[in-house]
């Protein structure tokens, strides 16, 4: 397959000309187009490489449209990954969440299946993304480190991160911000609430800190990369690298991405904070940090589309240092070599044929065609 009359947006620059593969790799890139007329016209769009994706709960949302309705696992996996496709996403971890935080939730009821789905949708060749795992451990539950024994032999698990969401900790630091949140999304009383502020501070003194060091260290003895979650300190920072940490996932302040990023803990903030132009729950904004040059790896967590849409608004602010291949990277290059996928992310001589051709022309961005290894997937 050759692709013809697009820009590329290699590693470190955008150059106009072709491209070829051949069973599944790039095999070469030419400056100058192809000549061959069952050459594919890319008719001057950019030419990306497949984008990465680590950290999505999308997959929740088609295993359950509405509360209390499961849908069947083979056409939710088979509805998420068409979605994650037609965004440009060739490989996605998807984030499956474990330990929860209050008995009676609702984030385990799923759990089984959407692993289940994941696993055989992949050993199957059904998808058209690669689909990996991403373990969310919510620390402070009985359950959660039994539950991650159980699954951490998956060999489609790719990252681990630790939360722990009680009160007082990282995103939850103040009381108010705490009782604002969880008041609202649990409908609680006052009663209910105070009742339920005290049995999390129980549940994170009990469990936070062992189900934290076990879980690490289990990450370090198997070499699955590890991430922290929601760091506002430099202890926090510190903690986590000792760790064993690679990357730093939603820091809460510019203080915890200045410490992460000097550190070389790769700072990975939400794509929807780009596009939005701030984070809904009133941390540091992601743009704040990408003109600090302090921004590493974009993820569309609740959004797909957001991710590709992300890189070429950060590459038109003039406010930050970042060119486009530069952008590209955070959602392609950096987030698979964070996680030792080393055979893509890039637009190179003999790495993966993941490539988006996309058109992007009044701060709009327009998907055209996606191929992961070779295939055209969108």
């Amino acid at each position: 397959m050759i692709i013809n009359n697009v820009r590329l947006v290699l590693e470190n620059e955008v150059v106009t000309g072709s491209l070829e593969c051949h069973q599944g790799i790039i095999r070469t890139i030419a400056q100058t187009p192809s000549q061959l007329p069952q050459a594919l016209d890319g008719e001057g769009g950019w030419l990306l490489p497949g984008l990465v994706e680590l950290h999505t709960d999308n997959l929740d949302k088609f295993f359950m449209p509405r509360p209390k309705v499961d849908w069947p696992a083979h056409s939710a996996m088979s509805s998420h990954d068409a979605l994650i496709v037609a965004s440009g996403i060739t490989t996605v971890l998807d984030a499956v969440a474990i330990g929860d935080v209050r008995d009676g939730g609702h984030r385990l009821d799923n759990l089984r299946r959407m692993i289940d789905a994941i696993v055989h949708s992949q050993q199957q060749g059904v998808n058209r993304a690669q689909h990996l795992i991403h373990l969310r451990c919510e620390l402070p539950h009985h359950t959660t480190l039994p539950l991650f024994e159980a699954l951490m032999t998956t060999p489609e698990v790719a990252l681990v991160s630790l939360m722990d969401h009680s009160p007082g900790q990282r995103q939850f630091a103040t009381p108010e911000k705490y009782r604002e949140y969880y008041q609202g999304k649990y409908r609680l009383n006052d009663a209910e609430m105070d009742a339920f502020e005290t049995e999390q501070r129980t549940l994170s003194e009990r469990w936070s800190t062992p189900n934290r060091l076990a879980i690490a260290a289990h990450c370090r003895e198997r070499g699955i990369a590890l991430a922290s979650h929601d760091d506002a300190t430099a202890a926090h920072v510190h903690e986590s690298l000792a760790l064993g940490s690679v990357i730093a996932e939603f820091p809460t302040t510019e203080i915890a991405a200045q410490a992460s990023h000097v550190s070389g803990m790769k700072v990975l903030m939400g794509a929807p904070n780009i596009v939005r132009g701030g984070s809904h729950s009133g941390n540091v904004a992601a743009s704040r940090l990408a003109e600090q040059g302090l921004l590493d790896i974009l993820s569309s967590d609740y959004y797909p589309a957001s991710l590709l849409d992300a890189a070429f608004r950060l590459a038109d602010d003039e406010h930050n240092p970042f060119t486009l291949p530069q952008t590209v990277a955070m959602v392609s290059a950096n987030p698979a070599q964070s996680v030792g996928l080393n055979d893509r992310g890039r637009i190179g001589e003999g790495l993966r044929a993941d490539l988006v051709l996309a058109h992007h022309s009044h701060g709009q961005v327009r998907i055209r065609q996606v191929w992961a290894q070779g295939r055209q997937v969108f």
